[in-house]
């Protein structure tokens, strides 16, 4: 990240924690960056495509709309990990996937419309992998505001 330029430093730093919701979105947030509409899909556009940026889209709370979210972790052999990073990715319930300095060194969130379907992601994984889920269901929810500034 540290390479980025200036108007690409200000996308990412400018739409994180709220989007408009208008008919232009990119026109309006592009106005309030000092960009055109055409500028800023085209730095986002970027910003994805060089991989400075995992994705860009809404975050929705799956529960909120009848679905399910569970964190989940898996103690991975370190000579295993890039093979079983692909299989869990492989799930489209996937949402977040991420490497730690733990005995459970793979950490992701399975996010679903259906919550039956977080059980049975858990067992394809199990079965793919060969490997334990650690499922770890939300027994309470915090607000955390989070916002990355580069």
């Amino acid at each position: 990240m540290a390479s980025l330029d200036p108007t690409a430093r200000a996308i990412v730093n400018g739409l994180q924690g709220g989007f408009p919701l208008t008919p232009r979105p990119f026109r309006d947030a592009g106005r309030a960056l000092g960009l055109t509409e055409d500028e800023l899909l085209e730095g986002v556009q970027d910003l994805t495509t060089s991989g400075a940026l995992s994705r860009f889209g809404p975050l929705w709370n799956a529960e909120q709309v009848g679905g399910g979210v569970c964190l989940a972790a898996i103690a991975v052999p370190l000579q295993r990990f890039d093979e079983v990073v692909e299989k869990v990715n492989a799930h489209a319930e996937i949402a977040h996937n991420y490497e730690r300095a733990h005995a459970l060194n793979m950490w992701f969130v399975i996010s679903s419309d259906d919550p039956r379907r977080i059980e049975q992601v858990i067992a394809e994984i199990e079965r793919e992998t060969g490997l334990a889920v650690h499922a770890m269901p939300k027994t309470r929810e915090f607000f955390v505001g989070f916002k990355v500034e580069v």
